[in-house]
């Protein structure tokens, strides 16, 4: 597969991929929205059918929408280091596009929550009163805690991509690995995505936070970037630990 192709297919799956998946998070924390306040069960099982919904549109390019898997993959060996690099700049720039779709879906909303004299009262909050939308902060900041929660949900979600859901070469989700592992995205949220919010994917926290960061959203508070590592460092050291028990297992 060219570089364009993998270009194409990753930008193309994780943009929808976010762009389901924060949306759903907008739905439910967003005021005037017919979701709101509609809870966590529905935020999971939206992450999930974002991840089933994404990982079918890119199926050409083996599915990855995240560089925990790409890195996973690579370590594995069904990958070349040499792809690593643009599938991940792929992934990243897929996420930041997926967030300003979200942003312009949900772009009276946004409006009506963030110019309420509650959200003005929190301008300077770090994270600020949107933050939900785009990007994950813990419930009790403890860093290290925090870092070990991400890196056993993607341990969870990277070992059961390599045990059961890749294609017949190896390189990517099968048809029904993406189910499989849209199930497991959605157990991961309601089991473990308590803490920190279950980013376990570096571009789905990082690329919406930059966006955040960006737009001009009223009162919008901080990006939070003390924590935005927990979320990137978190994901690839657990696909890295998966990858080699794989490997160490039945490689």
């Amino acid at each position: 597969m060219s570089s364009s192709d993998i270009f194409a297919s990753e930008v193309t799956g994780t943009m929808v991929l976010v762009l389901l998946g924060g949306g759903v998070c907008a739905a439910v924390n967003l005021k005037r929205s017919k979701a709101f306040e509609a809870g966590w069960v529905a935020v999971a099982f939206g992450w999930g059918f974002a991840v089933l919904t994404g990982a079918y549109i890119a199926q050409p390019s083996g599915a990855h929408l995240n560089p925990a898997v790409t890195l996973a993959l690579a370590i594995k060996g069904d990958i070349s280091w040499g792809d690593v690099p643009v599938y991940m700049g792929s992934e990243l720039l897929g996420a930041m596009l997926g967030a300003v779709l979200v942003w312009l879906a949900y772009y009276s909303q946004f409006q009506v929550t963030l110019r309420d004299p509650e959200a003005a009262e929190m301008k300077n909050a770090n994270p600020g009163p949107v933050h939900g939308v785009f990007f994950t902060s813990p419930e009790v900041r403890h860093p290290f805690l925090n870092f070990l929660t991400e890196v056993i949900a993607t341990f969870v979600l990277i070992f059961a991509i390599l045990t059961q859901g890749l294609s017949a070469n190896g390189k990517g989700l099968s048809t029904l690995g993406a189910l499989i592992t849209a199930l497991v995205v959605v157990g991961i949220g309601l089991s473990l995505g308590g803490p920190t919010g279950y980013a376990i994917n570096p571009v789905r926290d990082l690329g919406p936070r930059i966006v955040h960061a960006l737009l001009p959203l009223p009162n919008k508070g901080g990006s939070d970037w003390a924590y935005a590592w927990v979320p990137v460092v978190g994901p690839l050291a657990g696909a890295a630990i998966a990858a080699g028990l794989y490997n160490l297992a039945w490689g």
